[in-house]
């Protein structure tokens, strides 16, 4: 499916974001996905982090793209603070499955203003400092991944974190009320997520096995103590429901 013919396929909004929440409720992710490749095609954009999640999303995104003939629209938001990992893993995830992860970056002008008035740590000062550089560093360049896609992918999990319980298997993007927001591994635990990555041989980020659960910016990120949160080690000087970047904004509420 071209561009173009995105054109004959209504807007999505939320009656259909409810009736493909219910139809997929109990399918695998895999069927989420070849139903949304096949039917948004170059429409459809797939958000790609690296870490477990997004890796095992891209996995089943690949295999279905491979049975559709369609290669899948895969992004990273590359803010310019990565950790190295990040980029070797980038490097094997293309050469795996064939997909050329297009990596947006933060506008340069705004990054230079932001860092004369923040310092380059300025993030650590206030939950304030903190989301202003996420706007800049990860908003500003999810707004050109996502242009003129109708639909989206994410590796967001129930289980993850308090702000991510009422995440639904489809919903309305809160960012463009008619954009639909997918999010295939909402009901899986972390133990299905590690039990398929190793099952089907999907490569993951080298610090997983150093600790860090999530993986973010490098000085936005640390490892985490057995039994905390996973989410713990992201903005660790922050409290739980404050842990969003603004990415995942949801309809009716704030991240």
């Amino acid at each position: 499916m071209t561009t173009a013919d995105l054109s004959k396929i209504p807007l999505p909004g939320p009656l259909e974001a409810a009736a493909l929440a219910a139809r997929f409720a109990s399918a695998a992710p895999y069927e989420l996905l070849r139903f949304a490749l096949a039917t948004y095609g170059d429409g459809l954009r797939i958000a790609c982090s690296l870490g477990v999640e997004d890796m095992v999303v891209l996995h089943e995104a690949a295999r279905a793209g491979a049975e559709l003939g369609v290669v899948p629209r895969v992004f990273l938001l590359d803010t310019g603070r990565l950790h190295q990992e990040t980029y070797d893993l980038l490097d094997r995830a293309r050469e795996k499955y064939g997909v050329p992860i297009e990596a947006y970056f933060p506008d340069t002008v705004r990054v230079e203003e932001l860092v004369r008035r923040q310092g380059a740590n300025g993030f650590y000062a206030s939950i304030d400092a903190r989301k202003e550089c996420c706007a800049v560093r990860k908003l500003g360049p999810l707004s050109r991944a996502l242009a003129g896609a109708r639909a989206w992918v994410t590796g967001l999990r129930r289980e993850q974190s308090p702000t991510r319980g009422g995440v639904e298997i489809v919903e309305v993007d809160a960012q463009a009320k008619d954009r639909l927001k997918l999010s295939p591994l909402a009901a899986w635990t972390e133990a299905e997520v590690w039990a398929f990555a190793e099952a089907k041989g999907v490569p993951t980020h080298a610090l997983h096995a150093r600790g860090f659960p999530s993986i973010g910016c490098a000085p936005c990120t640390r490892a985490v103590e057995k039994g905390e949160d996973v989410r713990a080690g992201r903005w660790w000087w922050e409290s739980p429901e404050h842990k969003e970047c603004g990415l995942h904004a949801r309809v009716g509420r704030s991240s």
